[in-house]
């Protein structure tokens, strides 16, 4: 018996230690729980999208707007496939939540065996000589270190990292505004080393709004008249003057997904608003810096309106960017 309850306790013990860390901000409107970065137990360990600020929930006004777009994850996959009910997703696809992403810095120049950067993961590194590629696992050859500084309404990220001539301290904060339903989240590169940082960064903003993808009516709606190079399946979603509207509600494998056009130079563009009048429930974002592009994604399980901004930091400045949430009823 001694022997049996032994084995019990280092299996509980066991599972115990592989469960995710996490943490949780909130105020008087929105309750907030984030996945912290982990190198061995973390929820996401790809190489892909930035460990910091992973939000798998968010409760405000009655609704939940975050959480896994995927019902399974398998390291075989590249992306994600279907299969039957299931929507699988691949090691670098598989985070959740407003997730950032940033292009490498120094692929190019880098020679294989050596290193470059993906600005919230690490220094990773070049296997070969083939292009880059977002869906491939890179080994981290330098994950830098990570704080984490924690309050009631706030949580920041920083991430310190020192490789050959780049070197750069990144901080993401995300803040909840007192009294309002709302969520800041800012970022800043400190350039420490003696290499420009030349990037590019977008959110994907994984909307799973009360677990459900974009229903028929969803809009999707910009400061802007909207127009796209490659438009939608008419069938499934629309532009018109300064929206996108799904026509009906997404199922099986049906996906919409195009570039967005018709924003100016001005930061005053770099506004959207996602509402869904069959749940009743609205998001907003509104970014301080001008647009480099705008694509939009959607499967049945998830909208994402993902926008692009230029990161240009050269050696010894601190570039810096944020963006407004706000999440909404509607009648």
């Amino acid at each position: 018996m001694p022997l049996f309850v032994l084995s019990l306790l280092i299996a509980f013990a066991t599972v115990a230690a592989a469960e995710p860390p996490t943490a949780e901000i909130s105020n008087d409107k929105v309750r907030v729980k984030v996945y912290l970065p982990d190198a061995k137990n973390g929820f996401y360990q790809g190489t892909r999208f930035d460990w910091s600020g992973v939000i798998y929930s968010l409760e405000a006004n009655g609704h939940s707007y975050y959480g896994p777009w995927f019902t399974k994850r398998d390291k075989s996959i590249r992306d994600f496939v279907y299969e039957g009910n299931d929507i699988i997703a691949g090691p670098c696809s598989s985070t959740s939540g407003p997730a950032d992403e940033f292009r490498p810095v120094g692929y190019d120049a880098a020679k294989p065996g050596g290193t470059f950067l993906k600005i919230g993961v690490g220094a990773l590194r070049k296997p070969d000589d083939a292009r880059y590629d977002a869906y491939r696992v890179y080994e981290i050859a330098n994950p830098g270190k990570w704080d984490i500084s924690r309050r009631p309404d706030s949580i920041e990220f920083t991430q310190k990292l020192t490789e050959g001539g780049y070197g750069y301290v990144y901080r993401k904060t995300l803040r909840l505004v007192k009294g309002k339903s709302e969520m800041v989240m800012v970022h800043s590169i400190r350039n420490t080393g003696k290499l420009a940082i030349e990037t590019t960064t977008y959110n994907h903003n994984f909307l799973v709004i009360d677990g459900k993808g974009p229903q028929a009516g969803t809009t999707v709606s910009m400061p802007f008249a909207v127009r796209s190079a490659r438009p939608p399946n008419a069938q499934l979603a629309e532009v018109s003057g300064s929206r996108l509207v799904y026509k009906k509600t997404l199922k099986d494998r049906e996906t919409v997904s195009c570039p967005l056009e018709g924003f100016g130079p001005s930061a005053s563009d770099h506004e959207f608003r996602i509402e869904s009048p069959a749940l009743k429930a609205g998001m907003s974002i509104r970014g301080d810096r001008p647009l480099q592009s705008i694509n939009l994604w959607s499967i049945k399980s998830n909208v994402s309106v993902e926008p692009f901004v230029t990161v240009s930091v050269a050696p010894g400045k601190t570039f810096t960017w944020s963006s407004t949430y706000g999440y909404y009823t509607l009648p």
